[in-house]
């Protein structure tokens, strides 16, 4: 699959799986993706997508599985991934983030049993 992930997505609200993993996916992850509250499974790694991680993915709080690693991603960890509570698996490695970890989400690694956020391409700082 190749393209764009289309803002459209967000009226799947009651979707609980998005697996588009393995795929050459480009552009940006839509800030629209917050609007699909009933996730518990985000999987975007392995894909060629760029720009920052939307905010917007801290308002799906039943999320158990976040990877977006193995993309272009930039910018700064958004905080409000601190807010995603019942992940137990948190994926963000081999993009191109930067800054500090944010202690909303530094905190949560203590309860997720796969907590991969540093890596020598990410240019982290605890």
């Amino acid at each position: 699959m190749t393209g764009n992930i289309p803002s459209e997505i967000g009226m799947i609200t009651s979707l609980t799986s998005l697996r588009l993993f393995y795929n050459d996916l480009t552009g940006t992850i839509p800030s629209e993706i917050g609007l699909m509250t009933s996730l518990t499974i985000l999987g975007l790694h392995y894909n060629s997508l760029t720009g920052n991680i939307p905010s917007e993915i801290g308002m799906l709080t039943s999320l158990t599985y976040l990877r977006l690693d193995r993309n272009s991603l930039t910018g700064n960890i958004p905080s409000e991934i601190g807010m995603l509570t019942s992940l137990t698996r948190l994926n963000l490695q081999d993009n191109f983030l930067t800054g500090s970890i944010p202690s909303e989400v530094e905190a949560l690694s203590a309860s997720i049993e796969y907590y991969f956020v540093e890596d020598q391409k990410n240019e982290i700082t605890l």
